[in-house]
């Protein structure tokens, strides 16, 4: 059969008509919202329902619900009945005698505990809570008053922690008979964070016996938050978590202030002694918290529903006091990692506790290192949560990263401190390398296990990660690492100035054949050479010793393409150096020392084509600063100067020839011209001519030049520059001589230069010969027209101009027409 129509066509008309029939609803729900906006705004107000019916749909809503107003007024009710029973306790207790005070508080606290029992019964679990509650406060306004009354010589402290864990275990007992209430577990749990410290405090146990306590109490709270695991006793987990991290982190904070502050070896045995129990608690709670995230993720067998039956009454209407719920989402994220990161991190600052006061002259950091090293070792233990591991890592991680921190300052003054003969150079070698870095900063006095801290952090990049992503990184830090550890050798063992220098060079060579990560060998050779360069400063020889070598060695690395963009102006950097250093060990004036730097661009010039385009721009740079060195030198000799300028001239023509640098001609011609300019400021001319010309012929020769490759070419590009050249700095020096020979040269030539545009029909010689003559003309002329201007009365100038206005009005159409011709004129020149 065919179908009719195809299935093509009647999928369009089926997707025509469903996109009409969307947006005809469209159009019909707004159409709708406008009635609903207009009937709300007309109606007069809300109308009752009648016999409880629905509120109509623009009635105003509650802004509290009827369960959130009804624990509200529990709980003001509760709070409002423990004050009046305090005040009572506090104030008219003394106006009762024995028997009455029992029989008045043991009534209401009875009353009070026996109240929710048949509330509970009644389904009225709220309000049961909230008199349990009352009830709960009564007993301890109970216990203050026995002790105000039968035990009052007795010792407070004491009498509030036997108090404090009788409370706690009656008002665990009363929870657990009245299973159906949450308050009176939660409430005996956080009573029971205070026997144990209140005990240390009445035994006067001293710091060691409050934290101590503090940390049992938090051993005992984070054994209650993992074994309790029944979903009915929920917020006695969040209680038991919340004391576990809060009464544990102060009594770590006292384990490790003992521990920083121990002044012996059994002081700082007694502060590990508490802080590795508590790092094996976390360390456990957090195992035990991945593996209960673990077990609860979404798709595993064996998982329950964590609602009971005690949730239905707030879920139908009756709703409980509010309480904190512990969810199971941070379980899954950080919680086991920070808790396992915590607990690493006391193991690791027990460790170090104890090598503080055992090891001398700083070697506790390496040692600690070792721990945190051997750390990374944990995560291979079988079945350990991935969460743990993380955790773990990163306090290995965090130690480093402080021991690291720690040994800087001895690789800062390693690599800084040959900077410091700068300013003293060749004043006589040092007796060893540590005299060598240290002509402004102090030696440090942990030079040996800052060292050892750079071997091992080096060792472990190097050997402990295996990651295929990161172990090209692992290997460059580890070679960065080493590379430090090497710069600080030889002034951390006090070995001979030579010695020094000979290991820096070794050490240039190795980072420039590194293998790993070529730009890291690189940069570590280039600033090796560059402490190496300062540090030679010290003695003459080593000076012309260290910058030859390093010129011969950077040269020869060039050859390399990869490193040539920073080892071929390293290489031109220091022969530029070495030239510097030559004459001033030979004793030249820094004039004849510029002439010997001009070798370094000449031998630039000669090698740049031979390189890639990257190091070529570097080293033409380089180049530029190294003339900008010659030109430095040779300033304060005006000859010899303009010798320079001249022969870098040279160098920048030569580099002209290549296709790709034609703009360096510019920067020749200009070094020609600084050059005439300097000479002739040396024998003292001062015509502006002769500064001028040796610009104008070949400006002038370039623009024929230009002309005769592009006859499109203007005059102005091509001769106006040359022309302006000389021209005007001659006309400005007319109007200050009062003798004829520049007048006559210059009307001269003016007139020339008009009669060659005028010949050859170009406008720029034409318009700029013709203004100079007749300026020159003009200046000529200027005495006479003065004395010709006195000579005349005082009427002449104003007829001379009447008679001129009206010659022009006469004429104004014949000279505008003549004005249109000469414009033509000009127009149809080049």
């Amino acid at each position: 059969m065919t179908y009719l129509p195809p299935p093509a066509e009647e999928l369009r008309f089926l997707d025509a008509e469903l996109r009409r029939l969307d947006a005809h609803r469209a159009q019909l729900l707004a159409r709708r919202a406008w009635l609903v906006s207009v009937l709300q705004s007309a109606a007069p107000g809300p109308a009752t329902p009648p016999f409880g019916g629905p509120a109509p749909a623009n009635a105003p809503r509650p802004e509290a619900s009827a369960p959130r107003v009804q624990n509200v007024l529990l709980v003001l009710g509760g709070v409002l009945l423990t004050i009046a029973a305090m005040t009572f306790t506090l104030v008219s207790w003394g106006h009762l005698g024995i028997a009455g005070r029992a029989a008045v508080l043991g009534t209401v606290t009875a009353a009070a505990l026996v109240a929710p029992v048949p509330l509970l019964r009644r389904g009225l679990r709220s309000t049961a809570e909230s008199v349990a509650g009352l009830g709960l406060a009564l007993t301890v306004l109970d216990a203050y008053a026995l002790h105000e009354a039968a035990l009052a010589d007795t010792d407070g402290t004491a009498y509030a922690a036997v108090a404090a864990t009788v409370l706690a275990g009656a008002w665990a007992a009363y929870g657990t008979a009245l299973g159906a209430l949450r308050l009176p577990r939660p409430a005996a749990l956080a009573t029971a964070q205070l026997p144990l410290l209140l005990t240390a405090l009445a035994a006067d146990a001293g710091p060691h016996g409050i934290s101590a306590a503090l940390l049992l109490t938090a051993t005992a709270d984070a054994a209650a938050a993992l074994l309790m695991t029944s979903p009915a006793l929920r917020p006695v987990r969040v209680v038991a978590a919340i004391g576990a991290y809060g009464t544990g982190g102060w009594g770590l904070l006292g384990a490790l202030w003992l521990s920083w502050t121990a002044p012996d070896p059994g002081a700082a045995a007694r502060a590990a002694a508490l802080l590795l129990p508590a790092s094996a608690v976390a360390l456990t709670a957090a195992w035990r918290i991945a593996g209960t995230a673990r077990t609860a993720e979404p798709g595993r067998t064996g998982v329950t529903s964590t609602t009971d039956a005690t949730d239905a009454p707030a879920a139908s209407g009756t709703p409980s006091p509010a309480l904190p719920s512990l969810s199971p989402q941070p379980l899954t994220t950080t919680l086991p990692t920070a808790t396992a990161l915590l607990g690493a991190l006391v193991l690791l600052a027990a460790l170090g506790g104890v090598l503080r006061v055992t090891l001398p002259g700083g070697w506790a950091v390496p040692a600690q290192l070792l721990g945190a090293l051997a750390l990374l070792t944990a995560p291979r233990i079988p079945r350990m949560p991935e969460q743990v591991r993380r955790g773990v890592a990163w306090a290995s991680a965090a130690v480093q990263g402080l021991a690291l921190l720690w040994a800087l300052p001895l690789v800062a003054v390693a690599l800084f401190g040959p900077f410091g003969w700068a300013d003293r150079p060749w004043s006589g070698g040092p007796a060893d390398a540590r005299d060598a870095v240290t002509v402004h900063a102090p030696w440090l006095s942990h030079s040996g296990p800052a060292l050892a801290v750079l071997g091992l952090l080096a060792g472990a990049l190097a050997l402990l990660v295996r990651n295929a992503t990161w172990r090209r990184r692992a290997l460059a830090g580890a070679a960065v690492l080493a590379w430090a550890a090497a710069l600080s050798l030889p002034a951390a063992l006090e070995l001979p100035y030579v010695v020094g220098l000979l290991l820096l060079g070794l050490l240039t060579v190795a980072a420039l054949a590194l293998p790993v990560l070529p730009p890291t060998g690189t940069v570590l050779a280039l600033v090796t050479s560059v402490d190496l360069a300062f540090l030679a400063l010290a003695d003459r020889t080593a000076t012309l010793t260290a910058l030859s070598a390093l010129t011969v060695l950077y040269a020869a690395a060039s050859t390399r393409s990869r490193l040539a963009p920073v080892t071929a102006p390293a290489a031109l950097a220091y022969a530029t150096a070495l030239a510097c250093a030559t004459g001033a060990a030979a004793g030249w004036q820094a004039p004849h020392t510029a002439l010997l730097v001009l070798v370094v661009p000449a031998v630039a010039v000669a090698v740049a084509p031979r390189l890639a385009t990257t190091a070529r721009v570097a080293c033409e740079v380089t180049v530029a600063v190294a003339a900008l060195v010659a030109v430095g030198l040779a300033v304060v000799d005006a000859p010899l100067l303009a010798l320079v300028l001249s022969s870098l001239g040279v160098l920048a023509g030569a580099t002209a020839t290549r296709p790709d640098r034609r703009a360096a001609g510019y920067a020749a011609a200009a070094l020609f011209a600084l050059a005439a300019w300097v000479r002739l400021a040396a024998w003292e001319v001062t015509a502006p001519e002769a500064y001028t010309l040796p610009v104008t012929v070949p400006a002038l020769l370039v623009g024929a030049w230009r002309r005769r490759r592009d006859p499109l070419t203007g005059s102005w590009p091509a001769y106006g520059p040359g022309l302006a050249v000389t021209l005007l700095p001659s006309l400005a020096a007319l109007w200050r001589d009062e003798g004829w020979p520049r007048p006559l040269l210059l009307g001269s030539a003016a007139l020339l230069i008009t009669l060659l545009g005028a010949r050859h029909r170009l406008r720029a010689p034409l318009v700029l010969g013709g203004a100079v003559l007749v300026l020159t003309a003009l200046h000529e002329l200027a005495p006479y027209l003065v004395q010709f201007a006195d000579a005349l009365p005082r009427w002449v100038p104003p007829a001379l101009a009447g008679l001129l206005l009206l010659a022009l009005g006469a004429t104004y159409e014949r000279r505008l027409r003549d004005v249109r011709r000469v414009r033509d004129v000009l127009g149809r020149m080049s």
